[in-house]
Order: structure tokens, then C-alpha cells, then sequence
């Protein structure tokens, strides 16, 4: 077993990147269920600053437990240290298996990642594949289980054009069309990436500066929105994937052809006459933890069906460092933090 200490990120306060501290905290003990996780790498995601700030726009009863201090981060990759002996046959996870996983999302906004060592079901983890390192199946986790849940396995009631009404996985004929807002971000990329794999015609929407980086991953159209607006310069989408979302995800509806679907993952404000009239499905959902659709996805990145992109690394005591370089925006993939 570890020792009792071991460093970590928390805060003690909410704010911006300054209140990120590196220090001494307890090593977590696995409950019933659970693995005791030495962590290698840390995949860094938007609601790490969401609740680094204490989530200041969400109402008081909408805001999930988050009690001080506070160590932030659900995205780990490490090898496994102990496991609770509830499962120690059932599982099929033992001492020094290497995982990797989205840690008790959603139901804990923070799972305790920023750390050396973290605690989850062993449910939430997979397997990391042998020829992937920590860094990159880290940054895998959320995001990949956003783009499969929104594309594959849905996690929304409606079906979209991958998902036949039974919810089974249906075989694209290679004549739907997709475009992929935000398509250069953690989602994006790998959404681009899933609906290729699946035969979907891809529009990737995007600053110009990762038009190279898109197109290399499979984007069949390029749309810079700094110089052109996507809603302005297409038409008949079969399938909208805004991983920008929020207020400005209507200005989509007017790409889609009638039976089409927009996708938020930010949800907005939406008319559901409108979206009647238009004869379009407009859905979001809550990305979950999933270790089974996670050991998939680590499949497809074993294989190289799909890559994961890595915009900088950073070690666990910059953390700081890490959420400044969120803030300015235009990345190209994940943001790591790597734990010695």
C-alpha cells in the first residue's frame, strides 16, 4: 500500500488558476467496489474550471456537492495499486494492471484526479491498450465518451442518423453527411474521427489555423469560421454535432435538412415548435462514465482507426499553468497534466 500522503492539486477557495495548490493531501481508500489507482496522467476538461470557479452561473439547486477542499480532475490513466476486496475476483482488475478512465461522472462533478493516487469503481476503468502511453489514453477519456455517446451509444432518447430507433448501432450507407462545429477541441477531433470510421461525409468547422490538422484526420470539407459563417454556406446536413453549443447553437437549425438532428453539447435555447416545423430533432446529453464503451474506444486507438491529439502537457504542480492555457482558447486536442 501507498504511503498516507501524496501530493496533489486542491483548492481551498474558488477563483481562477491562482487557486490551484500543489500539496500534501490523504491518500484516498478504496470503498466497496472500488480500485486505489496510482495515476500517471491527467486529462484536463471544461468542467475542471467550472468548478475550480465554484460554478458561479448555476443555480445554487443545480450545483452538484462541492465541498472544500477540493482536489478537481476526473480523467486518469495509471496502473491499478489495490482493490477492494468485494472485487478482488470479479472485476478482473488486479495490482499493477494498467488503466485508464472517467472517474464518477456525473454524479461527483470531481473525482480527484489531480492527484498521485485516486479512487473509482472499478466500473469506470478500462484497460489501457499496451501500445498507447498514460498521456494519451488520459486524454481520451471524456471526451471520447462524449463523442461516442452523442454519435454510437447514444445517450439522448432520439435516435440520430448512426442509431436505428432500437438503439442498435446502424450501418452507415456513406451518404450521410455530418458537421462537426468546435471540430479541432478534445470532442471535435475525435467525433470527426467516429463518424468517419462509421462512413459519414464530414465537414469539419473550425479557425484555418487547424485546417491541416482536420484534413489529416479525415475531414472531407473544411469550413474556416472566421471568414465564413457555416450556417450561411450549407445546407441539407444530415446530422449536427455543435460541441461549442450554448446560446448561439440555433443559428445550426437552418443547415439541416427536414429529419436532420443538431446535437449540442452545451444545450441552448430552443423553440420546440420551430424545431417541429423544421421537421428537425434537437437533443443533448450528459456524457457518463463507462468503462465498457471506454475499453471500445481504447480499441480504435490501438488499431489507429482513430488518434488522439494532444495540444500541451504540463506537470501536476503547474496545473495553473494548465487552466491559463485553457482559457486562451483555439486548442488543437487535450490539455495533460503528467504525474512523476
Amino acid at each position: 500500500m501507498p504511503t498516507q500522503t501524496m501530493k496533489a492539486i486542491r483548492l481551498h477557495e474558488f477563483g481562477g488558476p491562482q487557486v490551484l495548490r500543489h500539496e500534501e493531501a490523504p491518500v484516498p481508500e478504496p470503498g466497496p467496489g472500488e480500485v486505489l489507482v496510482r495515476v500517471h496522467a491527467v486529462g484536463v476538461n471544461p468542467p475542471d474550471w467550472y468548478a475550480r470557479e465554484g460554478m458561479p452561473n448555476v443555480p445554487a439547486e443545480l450545483k452538484p456537492p462541492m465541498d472544500l477542499p477540493l482536489i478537481p480532475g476526473t480523467d486518469v490513466s495509471g496502473a491499478v495499486e489495490a482493490v477492494a476486496a468485494d472485487i478482488a475476483d470479479g472485476e478482473g482488475f488486479a495490482a499493477g494492471d494498467e488503466v485508464f478512465g472517467l472517474l464518477r461522472f456525473p454524479t461527483a462533478l470531481q473525482a480527484g484526479a489531480y492527484a498521485e493516487y485516486v479512487t473509482a469503481p472499478a466500473s469506470d476503468f478500462a484497460r489501457k491498450p499496451a501500445g498507447v502511453d498514460h498521456a494519451h489514453a488520459a486524454a481520451l477519456a471524456m471526451s471520447g465518451l462524449t463523442a461516442w455517446q452523442f454519435l454510437i451509444e447514444l445517450g439522448h432518447d432520439h435516435p440520430s442518423p448512426f442509431q436505428a430507433a432500437q438503439h442498435r448501432p446502424m450501418a452507415l450507407d456513406g451518404e450521410k453527411t455530418v458537421l462537426v462545429n468546435g471540430a479541432a477541441g478534445g470532442v471535435g477531433h475525435l467525433a470527426l474521427q467516429l463518424a468517419k470510421w462509421k462512413g459519414a461525409r464530414v465537414i469539419a468547422v473550425a479557425s484555418g489555423a487547424h485546417e491541416t490538422f482536420l484534413r489529416e484526420l479525415g475531414a472531407d470539407e473544411f469550413i474556416d469560421y472566421t471568414k465564413e459563417r457555416p450556417e450561411d454556406v450549407v445546407r441539407d446536413i444530415d446530422l449536427v454535432l455543435d460541441t461549442v453549443g450554448g446560446p448561439d447553437s440555433r443559428r445550426f437549425l437552418r443547415t439541416l435538412k427536414r429529419g436532420g438532428s443538431l446535437y449540442p453539447v452545451y444545450f441552448g435555447e430552443f423553440d420546440d415548435e420551430e424545431n417541429a416545423r423544421l421537421g428537425v430533432t434537437v437533443t443533448a446529453a450528459q456524457v457518463r462514465s463507462n468503462g465498457a464503451q471506454l475499453a471500445e474506444i481504447g480499441r480504435l486507438l490501438a488499431d489507429g482507426t482513430i488518434r488522439v491529439a494532444i495540444d500541451s502537457t504540463f506537470p501536476l504542480a503547474d496545473a495553473r499553468a494548465a487552466h491559463e492555457r485553457a482559457a486562451q482558447g483555439h486548442l488543437q486536442g487535450k490539455i495533460v497534466l503528467t504525474v512523476a
